[in-house]
């Protein structure tokens, strides 16, 4: 057998639905499909069983400890050459299997990934939010949508990685990290010498979050993982990385500096600001709000074109927000528990490991 997809589940029986109806539709049918319910208090089995028909899948349980046990529990129980790696809140197009293979016989690797879109039937918060997550004004470019982007090594992500099986083993997978562990098994691949590539065309729709508050939950763990990834990769935080927490302190800085002027303007009626050749008058304040402005201006500009939807480019200006401030929060949080006192990285997020 070729493919083994490993789909870990947590509560979430609604999504691994539309994940099986896709792999359905799939051109290449040499593969098998592992679901693996990690302790979910809402099962999927019922949802599996409508598919045994229709794929090669087994339903598996186990106590929860996260995706990464799940994923490596998964893979104990697969038998194909390749293992693909997926969540459970992607679907994808009928020519993915079909991409992947094209990609391996033209030049085979040992790990790869595919980038992600949004599809026409996501929510409008959806959209906004695969949007801050894909789109180059908000460091979403870095992710692997190109070629050649920002990175100098391609790194794959958990929503859609592929792995030769024996490597996967041989690495021992996924690590008990609960947040950036799809990075940590990535670094240790190619520093343990195997080749990965992205598969430009291997892409899935991804629904992410829906709602920004667990958006915001999860960018925030995403902040938290970069610091732990650099304790354990050393050397491997890049300038890009720094950007969010670079964005959230500018955001910060320009908000007390609008708050102090117009109060002091306010206790000394004087108006600090910028004056004009022509006569005109900045104050002070707006000067401070203006380039927070120009950057809302610019995402509803980028997205509604890109989306052909004003509604959904005000929902990208708070989607982008969320995602840079949530990351650089996240950041600042863990620099200060890790750097500052010392904590390792479980007892300084026991609640966001274990909760």
């Amino acid at each position: 057998m070729k493919y083994s997809v490993i789909i870990p589940v947590y509560n979430r029986p609604d999504e691994v639905d539309e994940l099986l109806e896709s792999l359905t539709h799939q051109a290449i049918k040499d593969f098998e499909v592992v679901v693996v319910e990690d302790g979910s208090a809402v099962p999927c089995k019922e949802v599996v069983d409508k598919y045994t028909d229709r794929l090669d899948v087994q339903y598996l349980t186990k106590k929860n400890g996260g995706p990464g046990p799940a994923r490596n529990y998964g893979v104990e129980h697969a038998k194909g050459e390749y293992v693909l790696i997926l969540d459970s809140d992607c679907v994808l197009p009928p020519g993915y299997l079909a991409a992947v293979e094209t990609e391996l016989k033209m030049n085979p690797c040992d790990a790869f990934g595919g980038p992600d879109a949004a599809h026409e039937s996501f929510t409008p918060v959806q959209k906004a939010i695969s949007y801050s997550m894909t789109s180059f004004f908000t460091t979403g470019g870095i992710r692997g949508g190109k070629k050649k982007g920002a990175m100098d090594k391609f790194y794959p992500r958990s929503f859609n990685m592929g792995i030769r099986r024996d490597v996967y083993l041989k690495l021992h997978g996924f690590s008990k990290m609960r947040f950036g562990e799809d990075i940590d098994f990535s670094y240790r691949i190619v520093e343990a010498g195997y080749t990965s590539r992205l598969f430009p065309d291997a892409w899935v729709w991804h629904k992410r979050r829906t709602d920004m508050d667990k958006f915001f939950k999860q960018v925030f763990n995403s902040g938290i993982a970069r610091i732990n990834l650099e304790k354990r990769h050393p050397g491997t935080m890049k300038l890009v990385h720094l950007l969010p927490m670079v964005f959230t302190v500018g955001v910060l800085l320009l908000i007390a500096g609008a708050v102090f002027f117009r109060l002091w303007d306010y206790y000394h009626q004087t108006a600090t600001g910028l004056l004009l050749p022509n006569g005109g008058f900045i104050p002070a304040y707006a000067l401070c709000l203006l380039p927070i402005a120009l950057y809302m201006l610019l995402i509803f500009v980028d997205s509604s074109i890109k989306n052909k939807s004003m509604v959904i480019g005000f929902l990208s200006v708070e989607a982008a927000f969320v995602q840079l401030m949530g990351y650089g929060f996240g950041f600042l949080k863990a620099w200060w528990l890790r750097c500052v006192q010392g904590k390792d990285e479980f007892t300084a997020f026991e609640k966001n490991f274990y909760d």
